[in-house]
């Protein structure tokens, strides 16, 4: 219990520290944006990468990876009916709500919980070579597509291997598979670069609270708490069910899963929304509601499962 408090209490305190900057305006007005574009193209990839070829490659493929996965989609599936179907909104807005709803986060937040909840740090390596090889390029190749103008299949086929983020995946896995030995030396600068992604993200998103309204009229409400619903309560549901009653995952590994669905969205989410514009204020907003509600969730998680 007092791991996931501790946790979010660190992770809390950089965001106010954040909101606090902006307030002040000592960075400029430009300064989230230019935050947001470092952080896409380089910080976030050294980290990624780093954080990937560390992994254990076994427990990078695995059980728990399958529940993670059907329950991701299952959430971003979800949404993305109700906002096409219901709310009528358009495919970049509706790319952003689904994977708010369903991209966790799995680095920023997910690695401190591993650590003082779950008490190994690989927890989160499934999740995250799951949302930044399966997910990411997938909102990312529908959200340059969609918002671009223009569409080929070249350019949709080579999407993938021009995004950073997916890049720096792709070397980190390929690194943990192959088992090939780096120099500490080589490593070294990769890991310092990567070092600055979690607080710089969590700085930028303070920067960004700043003269905003949490849930404010025209802001699209709706797809806010939706998101944020599916985020908090179904998909945790939906990844005890699978864990327990099709994988049959024993009670440490469904523990795990079920505490990993739990996380709030990633804001990661956020930094897709910023550089696409699109979703902006949905994707704001959900990471700030499910990262206040996941504490109680992930409490409760852990008084039934632990």
């Amino acid at each position: 219990m007092a791991g996931v408090v501790v946790g979010f209490a660190i992770i809390g305190a950089v965001i106010l520290i954040g909101y606090v900057l902006g307030r002040a305006g000592v960075l400029g007005e430009h300064a989230p944006h230019v935050i947001s574009r470092i952080v896409f193209f380089v910080l976030s990839p050294c980290l990624l990468f780093t954080v990937l070829a560390d992994a254990d490659v076994h427990r990078l493929f695995s059980s728990m990876l399958a529940v993670s996965a059907i329950a991701a989609a299952l959430s971003c599936l979800l949404f993305a009916g109700i906002a096409v179907l219901v709310f009528r909104r358009s495919i970049p807005e509706t790319v952003i709500g689904s994977i708010a709803s369903g991209y966790v986060n799995a680095n920023n937040i997910g690695i401190p919980v591993a650590v003082y909840v779950l008490g190994d740090t690989a927890y989160s390596a499934p999740v995250i070579l799951l949302q930044l090889l399966v997910l990411a390029p997938i909102a990312l190749t529908i959200l340059d597509v969609t918002t671009s103008g223009s569409t080929s299949l070249r350019r949709v086929l080579a999407q993938p291997f021009t995004n950073p983020l997916i890049i720096g995946s792709a070397l980190g896995v390929m690194v943990s598979v192959t088992g090939l030995e780096i120099p500490a030396a080589v490593m070294e600068p990769f890991r310092i670069i990567g070092a600055a992604a979690v607080p710089l993200v969590l700085l930028a998103f303070g920067m960004s609270l700043h003269g905003q309204r949490l849930l404010a009229p025209g802001s699209g409400r709706r797809d806010i708490l939706l998101a944020s619903a599916i985020k908090l309560a179904v998909m945790p549901v939906i990844a005890w069910a699978l864990g327990d009653l099709v994988f049959g995952l024993d009670e440490e590994h469904l523990f795990a899963v079920v505490v990993l669905a739990g996380l709030p969205t990633a804001q990661n989410i956020f930094v897709f929304a910023q550089r696409y514009d699109r979703g902006v204020i949905v994707a704001r907003d959900t990471v700030l509601l499910t990262t206040v509600g996941a504490v109680p969730v992930l409490v409760l998680v852990a008084l039934l499962l632990a």
